[in-house]
């Protein structure tokens, strides 16, 4: 005989309440070719409950001195001790404000990983 469900409570039916995705605007030339100024990206940002941000992933994160700006980067490596390398894909150097400006990520700075594009 199968064991009955346990009733759900209210903390569980809230936690089903909290936004999985988000959509977002891409603004500036970063991540060009890639992403196009203008663009609306679709957000996970569940994902990294489970998993680690990958390098080849293009992720929204937290801006380390201006905590309320969010970026929109790729991962390109991942340090010894854990933290995120993230740069735009415009050749351009001067296009991006990424980790060669403000140095690795620590992972509660990764907030989501972009799936789609718009």
């Amino acid at each position: 005989m199968a064991q009955p469900l346990l009733a759900a409570s209210l903390l569980t039916f809230l936690k089903l309440l909290r936004p999985r995705w988000q959509r977002r605007r891409v603004n500036g030339r970063s991540m060009h070719p890639t992403l196009a100024e203008g663009d609306t990206v679709l957000v996970d940002t569940a994902v990294y409950h489970h998993t680690h941000p990958q390098v080849g992933h293009i992720v929204l994160a937290q801006h380390p001195f201006e905590p309320e700006n969010k970026l929109i980067k790729r991962i390109t490596a991942v340090t010894a001790d854990g933290r995120y390398f993230l740069q735009g894909d415009n050749p351009d150097s001067l296009a991006s404000t990424d980790s060669r400006s403000f140095g690795p990520l620590r992972p509660s700075q990764i907030l989501g990983q972009i799936t789609h594009r718009f």
